[in-house]
């Protein structure tokens, strides 16, 4: 779970807002940088230098992108400092790397300083306001508050930081007053939230400062070097030993929110099912009924040491969906557990596809992760547990059902063991290259090779999405270059780098040393593995993937690889695509999700939100309405009876939630134990009951043109 610290570790400032009546604001005191500190900084700087995959000087043109990333990450929605501040730091832009070549920390550390003035002086303010009897919140004045962070300017003028500051409390209050909350139960809320950030800022210390630092720095090169300060690398060092228990989520700080950026398959969260990636949760209770504690504002470390619990225990998300509205949030209940190798195994399931006037057995093998247990091997234990071996098995009991063809499901699979995908691509495809890896020094490696004759030779597809990635890509690419099979879905995730771990004078350095390239010479870097035939997706690719990334190292290409072709997938793919896209139109489930991307869209172009009451539960009545109207099209569709109201549709979400309730903690918590790991399903999931068409009409192809099939295979 801790290595979402790993991904963007820029979001570790503390964002401070408001404070709880009566607390006293301590004067905090002036972080200096230690001589430890300092020798690490320039061990960073030579590492960096010597031996990260691109090679890029440490000038003013990197030290002017510091700078403007230094500011971003202490301020990303620039609240806090004045467009004099930044005048003022300006004398600093083309510095940075003269001093961090020294160790010089005073530039840095200096602005963390004025950071924190800035939030205290903040803090002052707006207890007053929330203090003051006579303050009236104006839920009726027709105003709004821009979220668009991003072309945000420093405030001009006190009075103008002033102003911005009166519509964030309005903008907070009103959030929680339209879910129910009286005004003065919302002023509670908001009061706990944020005198807790009060306390963690009077806590802050060097360690803090400094890994934000170096990691603005490291993050220069690409967002998967970080630095890694002794704190971090212990619980990095806990979770690679897999000794840790908790819901099975990666997550990163992002703004004020901690956002999810995947869920770890066969895990606790996985398996519940209702958390998604790019949710964000904004409180987190213990047990059944343990207090709701708001984490808005939370460092990361902190949000996850309250997700982290005993195995067998309950632990409460109250997370706000991706693109939801303010205010629209729901709670979710998840055991924590430690994710079983078993749990994490392949499984197969065998399902039909009629086509026109036939019916084809199609089976799936649904591959989580590419595991392998590296201690039973290291033993010689000969019935030690991998990917490999296991696919291997199914294969066999798919063959002895006399399967027409196989879908290979690697959605949300993140990746794993580079060997594993290799093995597993052998299974497939008789010898040749699977992989090419390129050194920072440009030396090229095609070390990860297919050995043996293929097990299975019949037609594949292989169904990947937005958080397929890593090794489940080099799989896809493989499978895709050697035209073995049709890859659909959406395009992967785009994580084509290889990091090695340095041990520093203080802390560890996660520095990327290499990059996967497909045997066709294409990397897997950035752009992933584009599908041949393409499925929607609710998943915004600007929030979730490589692309997404400031820095991310970008796409390119070597020489390819010598390697056969199997079957003439280019020419096949005009009329399986044009069965495709007519299947689309008239599906209910992917009209549906046709609509909700649209709403999705929608609400994401937005780029201020009101603050008037009635035209806050207006918006919110007719977006209740356009999702009742979606609904009961696909249900209708479907032969289903339509909801009557929107009150119906979240019974049904929440079936069972009003029982549950009244559960005690042992209870829920054996309710939880029972719940098996989610299971294949083709009925009720279109995307793979769409690749089970698209798998059809692979073979109707292939059946109708043998010249199609390349080699002898």
């Amino acid at each position: 779970m801790y290595t979402a610290v790993l991904n963007r570790i820029v979001s570790l400032s503390l964002l401070v807002v408001f404070v709880l009546h009566g607390s006293t604001a301590l004067a905090l005191a002036e972080l200096k940088p230690t001589p430890l500190q300092a020798k690490t900084a320039v061990e960073i700087v030579e590492q960096l230098s010597k031996k990260h995959y691109r090679n890029q000087e440490l000038n003013d043109d990197l030290s002017s992108r510091y700078f403007d990333d230094y500011l971003k990450a202490l301020d990303p929605a620039k609240n806090y400092f004045l467009k004099a501040d930044i005048a003022e730091f300006e004398k600093w832009r083309t510095k940075f790397d003269d001093g961090l070549k020294k160790g010089d920390l005073s530039y840095p550390f200096a602005i963390y300083n004025r950071y924190n003035e800035r939030v205290e002086k903040r803090l002052t303010s707006i207890i007053d306001q929330l203090t003051d009897e006579e303050a009236k919140f104006d839920f009726t004045a027709k105003e709004s508050i821009v979220i668009d962070w991003e072309n945000a300017e420093w405030p001009a003028t006190q009075a103008e930081a002033d102003d911005l500051w009166r519509k964030r409390l309005k903008f907070n209050l009103l959030n929680l007053v339209l879910t129910g909350k009286t005004l003065e139960e919302s002023k509670t809320t908001i009061q706990k939230r944020f005198s807790n950030q009060l306390r963690r800022l009077q806590q802050q210390d060097g360690e803090e400062a400094f890994s934000l630092m170096m990691n603005v720095l490291t993050m220069l090169y690409d967002p998967h070097t970080n630095y890694l300060s002794p704190r971090t690398s212990e619980n990095f060092n806990i979770n690679m030993a897999l000794s840790l228990e908790g819901i099975g989520a990666v997550l990163q700080s992002e703004d004020e929110y901690t956002k999810v950026m995947r869920l770890v398959p066969a895990g606790p969260a996985a398996k519940q099912g209702d958390l998604k990636p790019a949710d964000r949760i904004i409180a987190i209770g213990q047990g059944v009924d343990g207090e709701m504690v708001d984490v808005v504002g939370w460092r990361l470390d902190e949000v996850v040491d309250l997700i982290r619990g005993k195995k067998d225990t309950i632990v409460r998300l109250e997370v706000l969906p991706a693109k939801a509205s303010p205010g629209n949030s729901k709670t979710i209940s998840i055991k924590r557990e430690t994710v079983k190798l078993e749990e994490q195994a392949a499984k197969k399931h065998v399902f039909e596809v009629a086509s026109q006037d036939q019916r084809f057995k199609i089976g799936i093998i649904d591959i989580p992760t590419f595991y392998m247990d590296f201690e039973a091997y290291r033993k010689r234990d000969p019935n030690y547990k991998s990917t490999t071996r296991d696919v291997f098995n199914l294969l066999g009991e798919l063959s002895k059902e006399n399967v027409d063809g196989i879908i290979i499901d690697l959605r949300e699979n993140g990746g794993g063991s580079l060997q594993e995908a290799a093995s597993l691509t052998d299974l497939f495809v008789d010898p040749g290259p699977v992989v090419q890896i390129r050194q920072s020094n440009q030396v090229i490696s095609r070390n990860y090779r297919s050995f043996s004759p293929a097990v299975y030779r019949g037609p594949i597809v292989i169904l990947v999405d937005r958080l397929s990635a890593s090794a489940s890509e080099i799989f896809a690419g493989a499978i895709q270059d050697y035209g073995r099979g049709i890859v659909i879905g959406t395009q992967s995730f785009g994580k084509g780098t290889v990091q090695s771990m340095i041990p520093l004078v203080q802390g560890d350095l996660k520095i990327t040393e290499s990059k996967f390239y497909r045997i066709s010479g294409d990397s897997t870097q950035h752009r992933g593995v584009v599908p041949d035939v393409i499925l929607p997706s609710l998943i915004d690719m600007e929030e979730v993937g490589e692309s997404s990334y400031d820095n991310a190292l970008a796409w390119d290409r070597i020489h390819p690889a010598k390697h056969d072709k199997y079957f003439n997938i280019p020419a096949l793919l005009p009329n399986i695509n044009a069965e495709h896209k007519k299947r689309l139109k008239t599906d209910p489930d992917f009209i549906f999700l046709h609509d909700q991307m649209a709403l999705a869209e929608e609400n994401n172009a937005k780029k201020e939100i009101s603050l008037h009451k009635e035209t806050r539960e207006k918006e919110q009545k007719e977006l209740e309405e356009r999702t009742l109207k979606m609904e009961n099209r696909r249900r209708q569709a479907k032969g289903l009876e339509p909801y009557a109201t929107y009150a119906d549709i979240k019974d049904s979400d929440d079936a069972g939630a009003d029982e549950t309730n009244e559960k005690t903690d042992e209870e829920e918590t054996a309710d939880l134990r029972d719940s098996d790991p989610k299971e294949i399903d083709p009925e009720n999931d279109p995307f793979l009951n769409e690749a089970g068409q698209v798998l059809v009409d692979f073979i109707v192809e292939l059946k109708k043109n043998e010249k199609n099939k390349l080699a002898n295979f």
